[in-house]
């Protein structure tokens, strides 16, 4: 599980969850979930956007597998006709979810052991992911 900010920048990484867990159930399972519930992530106070009044939080953007909250962005679910604002509002959310798919993408590009699978017992598979996610990060700085 992993936050990715604009800029392709690993924000939260949570590795060790087994694969064939949904998505929710493997943020269920994060610290990052734990802090969310109990109101402990620090996210910055609502405020307008630039030229509006109305007040709205900053929101994660998420895919149709989490619960919908005052700090989740995900797609409507169905199928909508060319021009309805929801299609057109499902269309730009999962052009943001894609820095996400970037992101990851990235990660296997530099680090081509990310293109197979990983043949290390789970604990070193999951030091080599943060070691790897931690080279990125001090990469860019």
């Amino acid at each position: 599980m992993a936050l990715v900010d604009a800029n392709y920048n690993f924000i939260f990484v949570d590795v060790g969850c087994q694969g064939r867990i949904s998505d929710s159930g493997v943020y269920r399972n994060t610290d990052l979930w734990k802090k969310f519930e109990h109101e402990q992530l620090m996210l910055p106070a609502d405020e307008p956007l630039p030229v509006k009044t109305n007040m709205l939080p900053h929101v994660f953007v998420v895919d149709s597998a989490f619960a919908l909250n005052k700090h989740m962005m995900k797609p409507y679910s169905g199928v909508y006709d060319e021009g309805n604002k929801k299609r057109v509002f499902n269309y730009r959310l999962s052009r943001a979810r894609r820095v996400v798919e970037n992101a990851s993408g990235i990660m296997s590009s530099v680090f081509r052991v990310f293109r197979r699978p990983m043949l290390l017992n789970p604990e070193k598979s999951d030091k080599y992911n943060n070691v790897c996610i931690a080279a990125q990060f001090f990469k860019k700085k």
